[in-house]
């Protein structure tokens, strides 16, 4: 028997991206030469995504999706295995994808899980809103977790602010004009990350430090707009570093900020890979922790507290949030969506010091 077409096959017959492809068969944003040409290939491969929405609206159900950006990751490890203890007391069968933090990646996931008669999805989001755009049209039960899917950057776009108007939305307050920044349309499960980095910072200023970093990655933006805030204006962008998500990059981000400004006295990681990649620079560089640099990382990990000194953490309930996304993934069929936010905690251990 012929095996049928799939995304990924009109993708790479009509040279452009799966996500291009997701767009164009759902209705979405894309040129009419492109267009034209994705419809063609598909018609040629004799593509049926529309079969696949039928069998959505029916509610048919195919099981539960989970997309982590990185397995290896001990948070996202602890996430899903709370998804998976719900997903086992509920009787229903999960497939596990990692996406890597690349949208296209995470566009091809989605694709195939349709694909399989997935009808329910669980997320920590890499691409932005227009890259979960079909799965939505198609119909797909979605749960965001973690974090929520970047909006599409338009020249209007003032990416702090928007970030911070996604942390005054989750508090439940009204965020400022302009009114297009509007709350997530789907269920999501969050930490409380305005609070646990607020919290850090009060206490490394309570230390006496002064000139504290953030070392940030993918997915980090209420965190770094969480940091900005707490530290005031005027913020020292030299002291704001991003990685791009590998432990490469990461420890990179943290050597570079290291010897760019000695001056410094502490840094908040904004996950634990960051922390990781903090804690082998500053022993690379000769610098002790506390006594040289204090240390915060978000998130509690098992290596954490096997570290020289402990680590001090704003712990976030990874398997607490895999639970309770999984909770609202099998309930919220046909129910208004809604956001769920769990509290983080600042747990002392010994990686910060008074500033000398």
């Amino acid at each position: 028997m012929e095996k049928r077409a799939t995304i990924k096959d009109v993708a790479e017959a009509a040279g452009v991206g799966v996500a291009t492809v997701s767009r164009v068969l759902s209705g979405g944003s894309a040129s009419p030469r492109t267009r034209e040409r994705v419809l063609a290939v598909a018609a040629q491969l004799d593509y049926r995504p529309s079969a696949l929405g039928r069998n959505l609206r029916q509610r048919r159900t195919g099981g539960m999706g989970l997309l982590v950006p990185d397995l290896t990751d001990t948070f996202y490890a602890q996430f899903a295995e709370g998804v998976l203890a719900c997903a086992r007391s509920a009787g229903e069968p999960v497939v596990l994808g990692s996406t890597g933090g690349d949208p296209e990646q995470e566009a091809e996931l989605i694709g195939m899980l349709l694909e399989q008669s997935v009808d329910r999805l669980i997320a920590v989001p890499s691409g932005d809103e227009d890259t979960w755009a079909p799965a939505v049209r198609a119909g797909m039960t979605v749960v965001f977790a973690d974090r929520l899917p970047a909006r599409p950057f338009s020249e209007d776009d003032d990416p702090a602010a928007t970030a911070v108007n996604d942390l005054m939305l989750l508090d439940g307050l009204a965020a400022p004009p302009p009114a297009a920044h509007r709350p997530p349309e789907l269920p999501s499960v969050l930490a409380d990350d305005r609070a646990g980095i607020r919290t850090a910072v009060r206490y490394l200023r309570g230390l006496g430090h002064r000139r504290i970093a953030f070392l940030g990655g993918p997915g980090h933006d209420r965190r770094v707009a969480a940091f900005r805030e707490a530290v005031g204006a005027p913020v020292d962008e030299e002291l704001v570093v991003f990685g791009t998500g590998s432990r490469d990059s990461a420890y990179a981000a943290a050597s570079g900020l290291f010897q760019s400004r000695p001056d410094l006295s502490a840094v908040v990681a904004g996950g634990n890979v960051l922390g990781e990649a903090a804690v082998l620079a500053a022993r690379e560089l000769d610098l002790r922790v506390p006594r040289d640099v204090s240390l915060v990382m978000y998130d509690d990990v098992p290596w954490a507290e096997l570290c020289s000194p402990p680590l001090t953490v704003i712990a976030q309930p990874g398997r607490d949030m895999g639970y309770r996304a999984a909770e609202l993934v099998l309930r919220s069929g046909g129910r208004r969506a809604r956001s769920v936010v769990l509290p983080t905690e600042l747990i002392i251990r010994g990686s910060c010091g008074p500033h000398r």
